[in-house]
C-alpha cells in the first residue's frame, strides 16, 4: 500500500468512525482534536492541539503517508495547505466550493493526490451519477439528477431534522450559490429554489437545490447533458421553515445564530437515515430510457457501534477512496474528480462494499441499471 499512516484531524462522529475504519484495514492512524473526545477509537495514537495553528500542523504531518480533514468546512482548507507544504495526500468529505476551487489550484503543484469532496454529497452521489450516465449514448444525455437527504426517521416539528451533520455546513449550503447545468450550459442559482415533490418507496419528500453536492460535475458534463443538479431531500415543511429564517427573519445575515439556535433545538438522533435517488434520462442503443438507483440507508453495527446512517455512509465513502489511492487504482498526483472514479471499484474496497451490503440495488454482478 502507498498508504500506511494517515492522519485525521476532526475526532467527531464522522472523523471518529473514519480513523476505525482506517485501522479495520491495516492503517497506523493518528486522530487530532483540540480536546479529549469519546469518539476517538481506544487503538489509534491520538493527540490534542490547535489546528489553526500552522507549525502544529507542520509537525504532525511529518512523516504521515497522509491526511484527512473531518473539520468544519471553514478549517479545511489550511489543512489542505500543510498538505501540500508536507507532500502528502489529502483527502476531505468537504461540500463547500471555494475551499475545493483552492484545493484544485494547489493540486497542480502537488506532490501527491488531493482528492476534496470524497463524502456523501458530494462523493458518493456523484460516482452513482456518473456511472448511471456512461450507460448512455454520447450526445443523448436529457438529464442528470441528483438527490440527497440525511434525515431522522421519525420527525418532529415543522423542520423535521435533526443535527446529526454539521449545522455550519448545513447552514452554509442553505446560503451560498448552486453550480447547475441548464440548456447545457454551467450557471449559478440561488440554494433553496426549484422545490420539486419526491416519491420514494410509497412516501412524499420535498428536495429543492443546495450547494455544493454537485463537486466539479458541472464541469465534466457542460456541453454533454441538457440538464444536471443537484437537490436535497427533506420531509414536507422544511424547505418553508427555512426560508422563514434564512429569508423573511434575515438569519442569513447571521448564519452562526441560527446555528446556535438549530443545535440547541434539533439535537443529533441516532434513528437517522439517508435516501439516495439518482436519475439519468437519455438514449441507450438510440431508445430513449430513464436510468435511476433509489437506496435507503439505516443505522449499522460497524465494530461493536451502532453507527448513524450519516456517518458510516460519509466515512465509508471517505475511507473507499483512501483504499483506492492506497491499491494504486488512482492517480497518486493531483487532483481527482469524484465523477472519476469507477463504481464498480469503490464497491470492492473493504468500507466501500457497505453500500452494497446494505442495499442489494448496488450489489455486485447484479446487472443494476443495464
Amino acid at each position: 500500500m502507498t498508504i500506511k499512516k494517515i492522519l485525521v484531524l476532526g475526532i467527531g462522529g464522522v472523523g471518529g468512525l473514519v480513523a476505525t475504519m482506517l485501522t479495520e484495514i491495516g492503517m497506523k492512524v493518528t486522530g487530532v482534536d483540540r480536546a479529549k473526545t469519546l469518539n476517538a477509537p481506544g487503538n489509534i495514537n491520538f493527540i490534542t492541539g490547535d489546528v489553526k495553528d500552522a507549525a502544529f500542523l507542520a509537525k504532525i504531518m511529518a512523516g504521515q503517508d497522509a491526511v484527512i480533514s473531518c473539520l468544519p468546512y471553514f478549517l479545511t482548507l489550511d489543512v489542505a495547505k500543510a498538505a501540500h507544504k508536507a507532500g502528502i495526500h489529502y483527502f476531505d468529505p468537504t461540500e463547500d466550493v471555494k475551499t475545493t476551487e483552492e484545493i484544485r489550484g494547489l493540486a497542480k503543484t502537488a506532490a501527491k493526490a488531493m482528492i476534496p469532496q470524497n463524502g456523501l454529497a458530494p462523493g458518493f452521489i456523484g460516482i452513482i451519477g456518473a456511472n448511471l450516465a456512461a450507460k448512455f449514448d454520447a450526445g443523448t444525455l436529457r438529464h442528470i439528477r441528483l438527490r440527497v437527504g440525511a434525515l431522522p426517521q421519525n420527525p418532529i416539528g415543522q423542520l423535521g431534522y435533526a443535527g446529526n451533520w454539521s449545522l455550519d455546513g448545513l447552514i452554509h449550503e442553505y446560503i451560498e450559490q448552486c453550480d447547475v447545468i441548464e440548456d447545457g450550459k454551467r450557471q449559478k442559482v440561488p440554494a433553496l429554489r426549484n422545490a420539486e415533490i419526491l416519491r420514494i418507496y410509497g412516501s412524499e419528500y420535498e428536495a429543492f437545490t443546495t450547494s455544493g453536492g454537485l463537486g466539479t460535475m458541472t464541469e465534466t458534463y457542460e456541453g454533454k447533458v441538457e440538464t444536471l443538479n443537484y437537490k436535497s431531500i427533506r420531509y414536507p415543511g422544511h424547505l418553508a421553515g427555512m426560508k422563514l429564517l434564512l429569508e423573511e427573519l434575515r438569519f442569513r445575515e447571521e448564519p452562526d445564530e441560527l446555528v446556535k439556535r438549530i443545535a440547541n433545538a434539533l439535537p443529533p438522533d441516532d434513528q437517522d437515515r439517508v435516501l439516495i435517488h439518482a436519475s439519468v434520462q437519455g438514449k441507450i442503443k438510440g431508445k430513449l430510457q430513464t436510468k435511476d438507483i433509489v437506496t435507503d440507508y439505516h443505522p449499522l453495527m460497524f465494530a461493536g457501534k451502532m453507527r448513524t446512517a450519516i456517518a458510516w455512509t460519509t466515512a465509508a465513502s471517505i475511507v473507499a477512496v483512501v483504499e483506492l489511492v492506497a491499491a494504486g487504482k488512482l492517480p497518486q498526483k493531483g487532483f481527482v474528480k469524484q465523477e472519476e472514479i469507477a463504481l464498480e471499484d469503490f464497491l470492492k474496497t473493504k468500507m466501500g462494499a457497505l453500500y452494497a451490503e446494505n442495499h442489494p440495488i448496488l450489489s455486485l454482478g447484479d446487472g443494476y441499471g443495464d
